[in-house]
């Protein structure tokens, strides 16, 4: 079986297409896999360290800005598109793929439309529950249509039924033991733990937000905290010691730059603070853990929002959208979860009910299918 795989742009397109890839490889060795994603992006650098090969094509979004330079990006991404579709068209013959699945950015639009009209079969993946752009066109064109949360099913108008396969969830996240994850953090039978983040990069508005609940909560006992600030948020503990706030080794609060064993992190924590990317929401429902959602303002469609909102109508989550964040109102939250345990496990058990912790085979099934 020789499988395309097509992702770019974030790391929720690419990882969730490199955690099926290993699958098929799991299940068919003899499989040949190829990635195709965009020149220049992240992709170039996370497949390979994957262990698989990769194509890249130019290619640029589309600018929504309502001007001159918006109306000149435009005309360029037309011609790179263009372009693409003959690049992708040369990848393709080469490869001999009998399936070609998108996994979601830029790059899906013209690699699955050239498939499509060279009649190889395709499919694509959408994890958001409000779909982009890329995906609600191509839904029209495609043999598989699979989604991470129905909600998307109303925004899309599928040339086949759609199947909902949920996000793939890495393996040791769903394995994670609780006991054992708080044993190697240190925590207390009594203990809370609040784990809280805003990406790889970091996010201003929650690292800010943090900082403040951490003033005022500093009192609270029997409550830890376990923040990741981003890349770029090096100046959070500049602030926590400008504010007096105790932190690390011999406190109640833990300050990294980046939680590289998230399976450890997670599976020991009673309260998560996190944006709604699909993959975090995925893992949160994959170990039913309650959770305060604040989608980030700044992505495509708004789908952060739609993915907490998903959650937050069955009372699977608490949103708070970052407008109205702070770190008052951050803190008044947790100590509301803190101190109604009824509250929380309902969250806990609300989140975990769609969780699909067979996407993985769900969706090797449906390509293999294909």
């Amino acid at each position: 079986m020789r499988v395309m795989f097509v992702a770019g742009g974030t790391g929720g397109h690419i990882n969730p297409a490199i955690a099926v890839a290993n699958e098929v490889k799991r299940l068919n060795p003899s499989s040949e896999i190829l990635f195709v994603g965009t020149e220049g992006r992240m992709e170039t650098q996370i497949v390979p360290k994957a262990g698989f090969n990769i194509k890249t094509v130019k290619m640029n979004g589309f600018s929504r800005q309502v001007n001159l330079k918006g109306l000149l990006e435009n005309i360029k991404t037309v011609c790179l598109t263009l372009k693409a579709s003959s690049v992708a068209k040369k990848i393709i013959e080469e490869f001999k793929p009998d399936v070609v699945v998108g996994f979601g950015g830029y790059v899906t639009g013209p690699v699955l439309n050239t498939a499509v009209k060279m009649g190889i079969k395709t499919a694509i993946h959408e994890q958001n529950a409000f779909p982009g752009v890329a995906n609600k066109a191509l839904a029209k064109k495609v043999d598989k249509v699979m989604l991470t949360s129905l909600d998307a099913e109303k925004h899309m108008s599928c040339k086949n039924p759609p199947v909902v396969t949920g996000l793939p969830v890495r393996r040791e996240i769903i394995k994670a033991d609780r006991d054992y994850s708080r044993a190697m953090l240190g925590l207390n039978n009594n203990d809370m733990l609040v784990l809280s983040m805003g990406g790889s990069l970091g996010a201003d508005a929650i690292n800010n937000a943090v900082v403040d609940m951490l003033d005022v909560l500093k009192g609270e006992k029997n409550i830890c905290f376990l923040h990741s600030t981003g890349k770029f948020g090096f100046w959070v503990e500049d602030k926590l010691k400008e504010m007096n706030i105790p932190y690390g080794k011999g406190t109640n609060i833990e300050i990294r730059p980046y939680i590289d064993n998230m399976d450890i992190c997670l599976s020991a924590c009673d309260l998560v603070i996190s944006r709604a990317g699909a993959s975090s929401i995925s893992e949160i429902q994959a170990l039913s853990k309650p959770s305060i959602l604040i989608p980030s303002p700044n992505v495509a469609e708004n789908h952060q929002f739609h993915n907490a909102m998903a959650l937050a109508k069955n009372e699977g989550a608490v949103l708070i959208e970052e407008k109205d964040l702070d770190g008052n109102f951050l803190a008044q939250k947790i100590l509301e979860l803190k101190n109604d345990k009824s509250k929380l496990e309902t969250i806990s058990k609300n989140a975990g009910k769609d969780a699909k912790l067979n996407a993985l085979s769900e969706i090797c099934r449906i390509i293999t299918s294909l």
